[in-house]
């Protein structure tokens, strides 16, 4: 299983915020805890829970501060011990990851349902009819079929960062391998050739639900996404369906976090009592499309309410790490990346440095049959070498990367659009891989074709180049604007390593590759 370290670089940017404050805060300090907020680490879908929060507020005058993060690096915050004093209370999509690691759940003292979404399949209607399926009888098996005959092309989050990717895993596995509970490494090796076949399908990885959401909606050419249903029920023209044979549902449970005083936890029951309220619950159902937790409180309209086994979440965390490892490193198509990366005179010295850093440690993170390409730039393009993760040696292509890596140096001035330009040229036809590229900069464009040259040269693409975000990364002195716009025009996402790190700002893009 690939490390996890975006979750540390946003630690890194919660903490320059809180400005360095103890559990117990300073009154000096305006951004310090203060009794009344409680600061939650909180899975990044509940970002559409501010009319919740707003309403939570009123009810009891607590506010609730949320930081955003995958589940499962939420998990892996907690297991190091990152999450001790800054924050009061967790608030994740599930708490079954968790559960599996004694590092982690030692770190909770309590445990409450809030309201339940199940994951789901979103599909295009014009898709459904011309698969002649009716949605109450469809099935995982119907699902795959339809896949295997080329019929059906979806996106979804990725597992090793994203609950709702790995939920969406669990269930397929647990489906196509028939397990009549939990499952084991025996299920998840039967079910192997039938997942290959599954997730030849799957056109669109992602971070983040909103981001795929956007990018489902932009490119227009994927028939389906694979989430929770309350994701899914905000994004017009789909239709929704659970599969009939079982799923992972997400009761997001909100906890108390045993480094807390009494006063907190004490103020995190005064807002778990209120969410489980039939108005707020209401509101919930209303507003996110999740289903309410309480029996008084019927589900919001167009929430099917016909039952649907629920699939168990694995026993074991070798089983659940062995199935998202065999996801990373077989069963998903693999990666193809290419870094353009500044190495102007501005990088000279500690920018170089940390540079160099961050890529000699994301090379732990790399998956087999990933293809990985650095076209470092000043002036022009210096370079271009690429290398491949085999599967057979795959500490030889890591090696090739990391000695790249430290020939770096820093000279010249900063051409980004020539060099964006001359990545789309080495991302091949795209078919049967994860195209991505990946820019990093300090400063704005100062040589070669200029941001309008680039905006009619992206226009002019086709295909897998049209299709391919940029992901640029903040950094130094570089324009936000310049980079943000590049981000817009390509389908991309901008990272801030000014707020957090250079290397965390790298790792978060993992879950976009």
């Amino acid at each position: 299983m690939r490390r996890r370290r975006s979750a540390l670089a946003l630690l890194t940017a919660a903490a320059a915020l809180l400005g360095g404050c103890t559990a117990d805060g300073h009154k000096d300090d305006p951004a310090a805890p203060k009794p009344g907020t409680l600061r939650v680490l909180a899975s990044s879908e509940l970002s559409d829970m501010s009319a919740v929060f707003d309403r939570v507020h009123k009810d009891t005058g607590i506010t609730v501060r949320p930081t955003y993060m995958g589940t499962l690096d939420a998990v892996d915050l907690l297991a190091r011990g990152r999450a001790d004093g800054a924050y009061d209370a967790l608030w994740l999509s599930s708490d079954d990851y968790l559960r599996l690691r004694p590092d982690a759940a030692r770190k909770v003292v309590s445990e409450t349902p809030v309201m339940s979404s199940p994951v789901a399949i979103g599909v295009r209607p014009a898709t459904v009819k011309a698969l002649g399926w009716q949605p109450e009888q469809v099935t995982w098996s119907r699902i795959a079929q339809a896949v295997q005959d080329g019929r059906l092309t979806y996106g979804m989050t990725d597992p090793a960062r994203s609950n709702s990717g790995f939920s969406t895993l669990i269930s397929v596995a647990s489906a196509l391998s028939g397990a009549q509970s939990a499952l084991t490494d025996a299920d998840v090796a039967k079910a192997t050739p039938r997942l290959k076949e599954f997730f030849k399908g799957q056109k669109l990885t992602s971070g983040s639900s909103g981001w795929l959401a956007t990018a489902y909606q932009r490119r227009g050419t994927v028939d389906a996404l694979l989430n929770y249903e309350s994701v899914l029920k905000g994004i017009p023209g789909l239709t929704v369906i659970r599969p009939r044979d079982g799923v992972v549902t997400a009761d997001y449970p909100l906890s108390s976090l045993a480094s807390t005083n009494a006063r907190t936890r004490e103020d995190v029951r005064k807002v778990t009592e209120d969410l489980r309220t039939d108005a707020v619950q209401r509101l919930i159902t209303g507003t996110t499309h999740r289903r309410p937790v309480v029996a008084s409180v019927p589900p919001a309209p167009g929430l099917d309410t016909g039952r649907r086994r629920e699939l168990p979440f694995p026993g074991s965390r070798s089983v659940a790490d062995g199935l998202l490892s065999s996801y990373e490193n077989k069963l998903r198509r693999p990666s193809r990346t290419v870094y353009v990366l500044d190495t102007s005179g501005s990088m000279a010295g500690e920018r170089l440095k940390a540079l160099k850093a961050a890529l000699t440690g994301l090379t732990g993170d790399f998956r087999e049959r990933e293809e990985v390409t650095l076209m470092p730039f000043g002036s022009d393009v210096k370079s271009v070498r690429t290398h491949v993760v085999d599967p057979h040696d795959p500490k030889a292509g890591l090696a090739a990367i990391r000695r790249d890596t430290d020939a770096l140096t820093a000279d010249g001035g900063t051409a980004i659009y020539t060099s964006l330009e001359k990545a789309y040229g080495h991302l091949g036809d795209g078919k049967d891989t994860f195209t991505s590229i990946v820019l990093m900069t300090d400063g704005e464009n100062t040589a070669g074709a200029d941001a309008g040259n680039f905006d009619g040269f992206h226009r002019s693409l086709t295909g897998t180049g049209r299709d391919t975000p940029v992901f640029p990364i903040l950094f130094g002195d570089s324009s936000r604007p310049e980079l943000q716009h590049i981000a817009d025009l390509t389908g991309g996402r901008l990272f801030d390593a000014r707020q957090g790190s250079l290397d965390g700002a790298f790792e978060e893009i993992r879950g976009y590759q």
